[in-house]
C-alpha cells in the first residue's frame, strides 16, 4: 500500500493499491508546448469532478474521502485502501499499525517565510499569488525542524522494512529535510531535480529563476533491501540515454489546476498528477 502525507499541520493522509497497467502513457519532454498539453489533456481525461471532491471536503465522494474524528480509535488497512483521510496527520498516523505501507510520499510545508505584504508584478501591476497560507507558517527554525522530526519519525513507524520514501521540497527546507532524515537513520538513495516547463517568473529580476523542486528517495535505514525500482520506468522518465534523476515537466495549470467557485487556487502548491506518475511507476509494484 502506499501513502501519501500532504501540506500542513491540519493535513489530509491518501493511501492507495497500485493496480495493473497495460500500458502508461508518456511524452518526451523534450518536445516543449505539445508535451504540457499532451500531459494536461491524459489528465483532465481520467480525474473526477474538481469542485465536488476539493471544493467541499465535507460531502463524502462515493465513499473516497473519510473524515477523521477523535471517537475513531483504529484504521484497519481494509479501511485505508483507495481513501483520503481528513484530519490531523499526527493524529491519523497514530491510529494505524507498523509497517503497513510499501512507499511514502511526502509534501511537508515549504516554510517560505515569505514578508506579510502584498507582492504585485512591476510591469502588469497583477498581485503575485505566493504561499502565504497558515500551514506554511512556523515561529522558527526549530518549530519547523521539530514539525519535520515528529513527522518523519512516525511515518518510518508505518513504513514496511522494504519501503521507500519519497520527500519533495524547494530550497528553502529541502536541506534542513534532508538533514532531519538522516540524524532519523533514513539511507538516502537518490535525490530527483523537477525542472519546471513552466516556473513562476524572478519578477524582480534579484535572483536566478526558482525552476526546481528537489525529491528525496530513501528507505528506513541502511540495511534495508530489496526495495522496489523499476529501471524501466526510470529510465523512461529520466533525460539521456541513461535515465538521468531529472525530470522536465510543468507545474499544475490550466484544467489540471484545481480553483474554486471563485476561480482562486483550492491549494497553493498542487502537485501535477504526472509527477505522482512518475513516483509511484518508479518505486512500486502491483498491487503495492
Amino acid at each position: 500500500m502506499e501513502g501519501r502525507v500532504d501540506k500542513g499541520k491540519a493535513n489530509s493522509i491518501a493511501f492507495g493499491i497500485r493496480k495493473p497497467l497495460a500500458e502508461v502513457p508518456h511524452s518526451d519532454p523534450r518536445n516543449g508546448r505539445n508535451y504540457i498539453n499532451r500531459e494536461v489533456k491524459n489528465m483532465n481525461e481520467t480525474k473526477i469532478n474538481q469542485h465536488t471532491l476539493f471544493g467541499d471536503m465535507k460531502t463524502n465522494v462515493n465513499g473516497l474521502v473519510i473524515k477523521d474524528t477523535d471517537e475513531k480509535e483504529k484504521y484497519s488497512v481494509e479501511e485505508l485502501k483507495n481513501k483520503v483521510i481528513l484530519g490531523d496527520a499526527f493524529k491519523v498516523l497514530k491510529k494505524i499499525d507498523d509497517e503497513v505501507f510499501d512507499m511514502v510520499f511526502i509534501d511537508p510545508p515549504y516554510f517560505l517565510q515569505l514578508p506579510n505584504k502584498e507582492l504585485r508584478r512591476w510591469t502588469v501591476k497583477t498581485v503575485v499569488e505566493g504561499v502565504n497560507d497558515e500551514w506554511d507558517k512556523f515561529s522558527s527554525f526549530q518549530e519547523y525542524d521539530d514539525f519535520i522530526t515528529k513527522l518523519l519519525t512516525e511515518v518510518k513507524r508505518v513504513m514496511k522494512p522494504n519501503a521507500t520514501l519519497w520527500v519533495i521540497a524547494t530550497y528553502h527546507s529541502i536541506f534542513r529535510i534532508g538533514k532531519i532524515m538522516q540524524d532519523l537513520g533514513y539511507w538516502i538513495l537518490n535525490d530527483v531535480i523537477w525542472v519546471k516547463t513552466n516556473p513562476m517568473p524572478n519578477w524582480l529580476g534579484v535572483r536566478f529563476t526558482n525552476a526546481t523542486e528537489n525529491l528525496i528517495w530513501a528507505v528506513k535505514d541502511k540495511k534495508a533491501k530489496k526495495y522496489t525500482f523499476n529501471k524501466e520506468y526510470a529510465r523512461k522518465f529520466g533525460i539521456g540515454k541513461v535515465g538521468a534523476n531529472v525530470w522536465v515537466l510543468p507545474l499544475c495549470w490550466g484544467k489540471e489546476r484545481l480553483k474554486n467557485e471563485e476561480g482562486k487556487k483550492l491549494h497553493s502548491t498542487q502537485k501535477p498528477v504526472e509527477l505522482l506518475k512518475r513516483v509511484i511507476l518508479t518505486s512500486t509494484k502491483e498491487g503495492d
